[in-house]
C-alpha cells in the first residue's frame, strides 16, 4: 500500500491525515518479481519456451520471466536433451538457479510442446505436479493425454504462483529437487 500524506490549515492549526491507496498499475508492475532465463541450450525448442514463457506472463502478475541478455544472470536455464521432460522444483528466487530439461521423449509421444514448456516452467515457479490430474490442470502434465492442447494453468495454479511471489510464500518442502515427469 502506498502511503499519502496531506495537509490542510484548520483555523491556524495544522492537520494531517494519512490516507491509504491501492499501487496503480504500473507501480503493481515495478513489484513483479523478474526472473531471467536462458534458452541457448533450447535447441529446436526456443520457439515453444518463448510460448511457454508468454503463457506464464499473461496470466500471473507477481513474477515476470525475461530472456536474459550475454552476461546477465540467469535464473532458469533450458536444456534440451532426448529424456522425458523435467524441471528443479522451485518458487525460484532472483539470487537462484534452476534447471529445465526440454526432454524430447514427450515431444516424440505427441505431447503439446508448448504445454511441455509452460508445464515445466510452472515448477520453477514452484508448482509441483497434480498426479492424476484432468487435461484443465496444467500441472496434470502427461495425465492430461497425449491429445491435451490446454497450455494455461487453471485458478488454483496461477494463485498458487501469485502466493510463490506475493512476499506471503511458504517455502515448498521439495523446492530443488528434480522432477522426473511432465506431469
Amino acid at each position: 500500500m502506498l502511503r499519502r500524506t496531506f495537509a490542510a490549515v484548520l483555523t491556524g492549526a495544522a492537520l494531517s491525515i494519512s490516507v491509504l491507496s491501492a499501487p496503480s498499475a504500473g507501480a503493481a508492475e515495478m513489484l513483479a518479481t523478474t526472473l531471467t532465463y536462458d534458452d541457448s541450450q533450447a535447441a529446436e525448442f526456443k520457439a515453444d519456451v518463448a510460448a511457454g514463457v508468454n503463457v506464464w506472463n499473461t496470466n500471473v502478475t507477481n513474477v515476470r520471466l525475461v530472456k536474459a541478455t550475454p552476461g546477465q544472470r540467469v535464473n532458469i536455464r533450458i536444456v534440451a536433451d532426448n529424456g522425458w521432460p523435467r524441471a528443479t522444483l522451485g518458487p525460484v528466487r532472483p539470487s537462484g538457479t534452476v534447471t529445465v530439461w526440454y526432454g524430447r521423449q514427450a515431444v516424440q509421444q505427441g505431447y503439446n510442446k508448448t504445454r511441455i514448456a509452460s508445464h515445466e516452467l510452472g515448477h520453477s515457479l514452484g508448482l509441483p505436479d497434480v498426479k492424476p490430474g484432468p487435461c484443465s490442470s496444467l500441472m496434470s502434465g502427461s495425465t492430461g493425454g497425449v491429445s491435451c492442447a490446454n497450455v494455461n494453468p487453471n485458478a488454483q495454479e496461477k494463485a498458487q504462483v501469485q502466493r510463490n511471489y506475493g512476499g506471503t510464500a511458504v517455502r515448498n518442502a521439495d523446492a530443488g529437487k528434480v522432477l522426473a515427469e511432465i506431469g
